[in-house]
């Protein structure tokens, strides 16, 4: 149910394409987007995809989806001129291939799903990070 009420409310959420965009929660689903798993994000991803090129979900294959630790605040996504928290953040890289190429989305393990254009796009800590 908290599904279909983001797919709902997702597109009027959606900016301008070319930055990162982060893909608020909606009011209701904050419960849901706390405890994210993989497979949650995975799914956000898909909807996310889906809705930007008119696609069926099931059309964007996942090239690769695992849990990693970001370096600070920006989720791997810094945006020029902005400053993030310096902590290691917790969260999942989903990376899905479509009709416009390699679509490369972050998220925090407490919510927030970002595309990620890959020009900006930093890669999460080591394995070996403190988690």
């Amino acid at each position: 149910m908290a599904m279909r009420r983001w797919m709902s409310v997702l597109p009027g959420l959606i900016a301008a394409a070319g930055c990162a965009q982060t893909v608020p929660t909606p009011p209701g689903a904050r419960s849901e987007m706390t405890a994210s798993t993989l497979t949650s994000v995975i799914a956000a991803a898909r909807a996310d995809a889906a809705l930007r090129f008119g696609l069926a979900p099931e059309a964007l294959k996942v090239v690769d989806a695992e849990p990693v630790t970001w370096s600070d605040g920006s989720l791997g996504c810094p945006q020029p001129g902005r400053q993030y928290t310096m902590a290691l953040v917790p969260g999942f890289r989903v990376r899905l291939r479509g009709p416009a190429g390699l679509l490369d989305y972050h998220a925090g393990a407490r919510g927030g799903l970002l595309l990620c254009p890959t020009d900006r796009a930093v890669e999460p800590s080591p394995r070996n990070a403190v988690r």
